[in-house]
C-alpha cells in the first residue's frame, strides 16, 4: 500500500477539519470542539506513526464506532422532524474523529478534506451572524496550500527543503518559496474578491425554496392552553398579580388601565390584549430576533379593534381558536380565506435572540406555520399566540400568502361593508365622534388647496382618502423633540382630541391611533396593528436584524374582497410599509451601495445615483423579466431555455471574436520576425500539429518534415531558422522573402 509521508499535508488537512468543527460550533452555538478537537489531533498523530501497519484491530473498532454513531443519528431524526442539518453535522464530526485514527493513504486524507468542507457548508446554512465570516476566510487560507500540496503529492514531487543541501540549493528553495507565497497571497485575494463580487450580484429568487424548514426542538406544554393569555414582561412588576386567563395586569410601569405611567425600557408596551397610550419614556435598543425572509415586510404581531379613549383593547379576546398539529410534524394549517387580487407566497424563518411575549410575529395572511409547540392559537384579528413565551434561540418558520398592493384595484373596491366589519371596526368614542368627523371632512374638502399628496386624483375612494389623511398627518403634526415635553393626559381627556386640537402631535403610535379614528369617523373600517418594521438587513448573512425599538403601530384599512392593507402616518416612515411588489432580486447590490454611499460626500453620491440609477434599473428589469419566465409554467420554461441557449451561443461567438482580436493586437506589438514566427505557430496549431512547449524551434522544424508536405515543411524550416538566427544570433532576416513564402503557404493550404 502506498502511504502518504508528507507531514505538511497531514497538518494542513487536520487544520481544515478543525476549522470545519469550529465553524459548526460558531454557527450553531454547540460544543463539539471540546471533545472532537483533542481526539482528532490524537488520531492524526496515531495515524501518521502507524501509517505503514495494517491496524486490523483499530479498523474493527472504528467500524463498530461508526455503526453506533449511525444508530444515534437515526435516533436523533425523530427529534428533528424538519431540520436535520445539526444532526448531520454531529454525525460527520463523529465519523471524522473515528476516521482520523486510520489515514495512511492520500485518499484517506481526501475524505477528511471533504468532511471539513461539508461541515463548513452546514455551518454556513445555519449561521445567522458575521461571526462565521472570519472562520470562512481562515478555511480558505488553509484550503489553498492544502490543495497545492495534495496536487504535488499526486505528481510525486518532493517538498522544498529550506534548511538542507548546499548553499545554492537553499538559496534556490528560498526564492521558490518566496515566489509561492506571493502567488498564494494574490490567489487568495483574487478568490475572496471574486467570491464577494459573485455574492453581491447573485440574484435572489423567491420561488426556489426547500419545503424542509428550520424549527426548534419540541417544547412540551403543561396544563391547558386556552390562548386568551398574553404574557408580556413589560406589563408585570414585582409585587403585582397578573390574571393569566384574561391576560390583564394592573399597576407597574406598563399599566393598562389608562393611568399615567412609564414605558418599560425593554419590552414594547403594544403587545398585550389591552394597551395604554398614556405612557411616556423610551426603550433601550437591543436585538430581539433575526429574520430570514424571501421579502421584507412588516412583521405583524397583534391587532386591536376597540378604542378606549387613551388606548386600545381586543374586544373579543375570549374568542380565540386553538390549533393542534400532528405529533409527527411541526406543521400547523391556519384558517385562510381566499381573497380577490394577486398574492404571493412568502417564506419567513424567525430566530429569537431575546425573550419576547407569547405572540408569534409573521407577515400578513399566514397560511402555514412550523412551530415547536404541540398547540397554538389564532385570535379574531388573525394574530398568532404561543402557549409559552418566545425564549432565546427559539426558531420557527411561517408561510404567508401575502396579497399584492394594487392601488388601482383597491381604489375601485366596493364600499358595501359586511355587518361583522361595521360592528367592530367603525367604533369611536361618542364624546369626540362629531368633532373628529367634522375636522376630517374639512381636511378632505380642502384637498385641492393643500395638495399634500401632490396628485391630481380626486378623493373619491376610501383608499385615496386613507393615503391622503396619512400624508396629511405626516406633514401637519410633529413628534416631540424631547419625550418629556409631552404632558400626560388627564382622566377624561381623549387622546385623539388632544393630538389634533391641543398638542398638534404626539408619540409615533399616537399618529396611527389618530388616523384609525379619523377613518372610522367617516365610515371607513380601520384597526390598529402592532408589530416590527423589517429591521436592518445584513447583506452578508441575508438576515434582517430586528430590535425592540423597531416595534410600532400602524393603521390597517379594510377593503371588501381584498382584505386589510396597512398605512403608516408616522413622520419619517414610508407612507406604506415594505411590500412584496418591491423587487428583491438584486437587493444585496442595493444594500451594499447604500452602505458605500453613506461614506461618500452628498454631491458625489447624487452624481453616481443619477449616472448609474437608470442603467441599473434597466438591467434589473431585463434580468428580473428573464428569470421570471421560469415561474410561468412549461411555456415559460421552454422560452427561458431557448433564450439561454441563444445567449450562450452568442456569448461563445463573442468570446471567440474577442480572443481573436486580442491575439491580433498582441501580434502587432511584437517585432516583425517574432510576429511572423507566432503567426506560423498559430496556423500550425489550427491544423492540429502545434508546437509542444518543450520543443525548440529547430526541433519543431525537423519534426515538420514528418507531418507536412516537403514544400510546407521547407517554409516552416526557413521561418524557424530565420527566427533562431534573429533571436539568438542577432542576424537580420530577409523579411520580404519570408513574408512571400508565408503568403504562398497560406494560399496553398
Amino acid at each position: 500500500m502506498e502511504v502518504e509521508n508528507s507531514i505538511s499535508l497531514r497538518v494542513l488537512v487536520l487544520a481544515l477539519v478543525i476549522v470545519g468543527i469550529v465553524a459548526t460550533d460558531t454557527a450553531c452555538e454547540t460544543k463539539f470542539s471540546l471533545w472532537s478537537l483533542p481526539l482528532s489531533t490524537v488520531g492524526a498523530f496515531w495515524s501518521y506513526y502507524r501509517r505503514h501497519n495494517r491496524n486490523v484491530s483499530v479498523k474493527f473498532c472504528i467500524a463498530i464506532g461508526m455503526l453506533v454513531a449511525l444508530g444515534a443519528f437515526f435516533g436523533r431524526l425523530f427529534g428533528e422532524l424538519n431540520d436535520t442539518r445539526l444532526a448531520l453535522a454531529e454525525l460527520l464530526i463523529q465519523l471524522q474523529v473515528l476516521h482520523s485514527f486510520d489515514m495512511p493513504r492520500r485518499k484517506d486524507l481526501g475524505y477528511s478534506i471533504v468532511i471539513g468542507l461539508i461541515l463548513l457548508g452546514v455551518a454556513a446554512t445555519l449561521s445567522q451572524t458575521l461571526a462565521f465570516a472570519p472562520v470562512l476566510l481562515f478555511f480558505l487560507a488553509i484550503a489553498l496550500p492544502t490543495l497545492v500540496l495534495d496536487y504535488r503529492s499526486r505528481l510525486g514531487l518532493q517538498p522544498l527543503k529550506m534548511f538542507s543541501g548546499s548553499a545554492w540549493e537553499r538559496d534556490h528553495n528560498q526564492k521558490s518559496s518566496s515566489h509561492f507565497f506571493t502567488f498564494y497571497f494574490l490567489l487568495f485575494t483574487l478568490v475572496v474578491g471574486l467570491g464577494l463580487g459573485i455574492f453581491a450580484v447573485l440574484p435572489r429568487f423567491p420561488g426556489y425554496q426547500l419545503r424542509m424548514f428550520p424549527v426548534s426542538s419540541p417544547i412540551n406544554i403543561k396544563g391547558d392552553f386556552t390562548g386568551r393569555s398574553i404574557i408580556n414582561r413589560g406589563y408585570v412588576r414585582q409585587g403585582h398579580s397578573k390574571n393569566q386567563d384574561r391576560g390583564e395586569s394592573h399597576g407597574g410601569e406598563g399599566n393598562q388601565i389608562g393611568e399615567p405611567g412609564l414605558l418599560n425600557d425593554s419590552f414594547y408596551y403594544g403587545f398585550n390584549s389591552r394597551i395604554n397610550q398614556n405612557l411616556r419614556g423610551m426603550m433601550k435598543p437591543k436585538v430581539v430576533m433575526r429574520v430570514r425572509s424571501q421579502s421584507s415586510g412588516f412583521w405583524r404581531v397583534l391587532a386591536f379593534d376597540h378604542y378606549t379613549g387613551q388606548g386600545w383593547e381586543i374586544s373579543r379576546n375570549e374568542q380565540v381558536q386553538t390549533l393542534k398539529r400532528s405529533p409527527w410534524a411541526y406543521q400547523f394549517f391556519l384558517p385562510f380565506t381566499g381573497l380577490l387580487g394577486k398574492n404571493e407566497e412568502i417564506v419567513q424563518t424567525y430566530t429569537v435572540v431575546s425573550d419576547l411575549p407569547n405572540l408569534i410575529p409573521a407577515l400578513a395572511s399566514p397560511k402555514e406555520i412550523y412551530f415547536p409547540t404541540p398547540i397554538i392559537a389564532v385570535d379574531t384579528e388573525g394574530s398568532l399566540r404561543s402557549p409559552v413565551e418566545l425564549s432565546e434561540d427559539l426558531t420557527y418558520t411561517v408561510i404567508s400568502q401575502v396579497p399584492q398592493r394594487d392601488r388601482t384595484l383597491l381604489g375601485k373596491a366596493p364600499t358595501l361593508y359586511p355587518q361583522s366589519i361595521k360592528k367592530y371596526y367603525l367604533q369611536i368614542s361618542p364624546a369626540v365622534a362629531n368633532k373628529v368627523k367634522q375636522h376630517t371632512e374639512e381636511i378632505l374638502a380642502n384637498y385641492n388647496i393643500e395638495r399634500v399628496g401632490k396628485s391630481q386624483k380626486t378623493l373619491d375612494s376610501p383608499y385615496e382618502k386613507a393615503l391622503y389623511l396619512a400624508q396629511y398627518l405626516k406633514q401637519h403634526y410633529s413628534l416631540p423633540k424631547n419625550p418629556a415635553d409631552l404632558p400626560y393626559l388627564s382622566d377624561k381627556e381623549d387622546l385623539v382630541e388632544a393630538f389634533l386640537f391641543k398638542y398638534k402631535g404626539g408619540y409615533p403610535d399616537h399618529f396611527s391611533t389618530v388616523l384609525t379614528v379619523m377613518l372610522r369617523s367617516i365610515g371607513i373600517p380601520a384597526r390598529l396593528v402592532a408589530g416590527f418594521s423589517p429591521g436592518e438587513f445584513n447583506p452578508f448573512t441575508g438576515m434582517y436584524i430586528v430590535r425592540n425599538t423597531d416595534a410600532y403601530a400602524m393603521t390597517e384599512v379594510y377593503f371588501p374582497n381584498y382584505g386589510w392593507f396597512a398605512f403608516d402616518p408616522i413622520p419619517n416612515h414610508p407612507l406604506i410599509p415594505p411590500s412584496i411588489e418591491d423587487d428583491q432580486t438584486f437587493s444585496v447590490v442595493r444594500q451594499l451601495w447604500t452602505w458605500i454611499a453613506g461614506w461618500l460626500p452628498s454631491p458625489v453620491t447624487g452624481l453616481l445615483n443619477n449616472m448609474f440609477g437608470a442603467i441599473f434599473s434597466w438591467i434589473t428589469r431585463i434580468l428580473s423579466g428573464f428569470f421570471s419566465l421560469f415561474s410561468r409554467g412549461w411555456l415559460g420554461i421552454l422560452t427561458g431555455v431557448i433564450l439561454t441557449t441563444a445567449l450562450t451561443f452568442l456569448s461563445w461567438i463573442g468570446w471567440g471574436q474577442w480572443r481573436e482580436w486580442r491575439d491580433r493586437f498582441a501580434l502587432l506589438k511584437l517585432p516583425p520576425m517574432e510576429n511572423l514566427y507566432q503567426q506560423m505557430l498559430k496556423w500550425a496549431t489550427k491544423k492540429g500539429l502545434g508546437k509542444h512547449p518543450a520543443q525548440t524551434p529547430l526541433e519543431y522544424a525537423t519534426g515538420a518534415y514528418q507531418h507536412y508536405s516537403p514544400a510546407t515543411a521547407q517554409i516552416i524550416d526557413e521561418i524557424c531558422q530565420a527566427y533562431v538566427s534573429w533571436r539568438y544570433g542577432g542576424h537580420a532576416p530577409n523579411l520580404n522573402q519570408l513574408r512571400k513564402r508565408w503568403q504562398e503557404l497560406q494560399k496553398n493550404s
